[in-house]
């Protein structure tokens, strides 16, 4: 799985997703749900940091952040992004095993793209463990999925995929529920899936949040908005993005729980 996933991400597209608009309405919403629970002082870790988008931008906030990535094209472009009053560090690892940072250390831990890649449970329980194990009880950890409805909806039908063989070697017939999206290295889930990974974790769940709803089937919409309209839209999304009839038509959703005492 690592090979695949560092040949995908050599392509070098993900340092300007979160550039365009529909990738914008993901940063700035998960970016306000992290500073609900930041303060003073607080240490930061990000694991799967990419380019370094968020570690950056919480850095230049004047935030301590540790950060871990295995692709080497994204270590070296945040190597190159990095100002020189940033206090932040970046190194090579794989999200489930952490052994390069020490238990109880961080107040706020980010897995914002290793569950992505991760088809097996047991892999994506291994990588909430280790978050937890390296955040402080009472800290608070962030871990985003990729949701099937809106995976089918925008890769399957708006990008004219949807045909029998893919449907036979992707997805269950019945329920259009798909494993992953072979090509791209992408794991996409339900509600429930999220909900039997976090299952035996002592955590307190805080939000469960759609960070860009419909934005990547209306990314051209987008494009074309003018700022004004665009700065509605993004209100909107955040306004809508924690509702139980809502929650389920998003490309990307995130879950923010509390550690607590085992």
């Amino acid at each position: 799985m690592g090979n695949q996933i560092i040949d995908y991400y050599n392509k070098g597209e993900e340092k300007e997703r979160l550039d365009e608009r529909f990738g914008r309405v993901e940063f700035l919403t998960t970016v306000r749900y992290v500073e609900k629970y930041l303060f003073p002082g607080a240490r930061i870790l990000e694991v799967g940091a990419g380019t370094g988008r968020y570690s950056h931008y919480l850095a230049r906030l004047g935030y301590r952040v540790d950060a871990l990535e295995l692709v080497p094209l994204h270590i070296e472009q945040f190597k190159a992004d990095t100002l020189p009053n940033e206090d932040i560090s970046v190194v090579q690892g794989d999200a489930r095993e952490l052994s390069a940072f020490e238990n109880d250390c961080y107040d706020m831990t980010l897995v914002l793209g290793p569950l992505y890649h991760l088809t097996e449970e047991a892999d994506k329980k291994k990588v909430i463990s280790e978050a937890l194990r390296v955040t402080k009880t009472g800290g608070v950890v962030f871990a985003a999925y990729i949701l099937n409805e809106m995976t089918v909806m925008n890769y399957l039908f708006r990008n004219n995929r949807i045909t029998n063989k893919v449907i036979a070697d992707n997805a269950e017939k019945e329920n259009y529920r798909l494993e992953e999206i072979q090509e791209k290295g992408l794991a996409v889930c339900r509600i429930e899936d999220i909900n039997s990974v976090m299952n035996g974790f002592s955590v307190e769940r805080l939000h469960l949040v759609g960070t860009d709803m419909i934005s990547g089937i209306i990314r051209e919409l987008l494009e074309k908005m003018s700022e004004e309209a665009f700065g509605h839209y993004v209100n909107y999304v955040q306004t809508i993005c924690e509702r139980p009839d809502m929650i389920g038509m998003t490309g990307h959703i995130l879950d923010i729980f509390r550690k607590k005492d085992e």
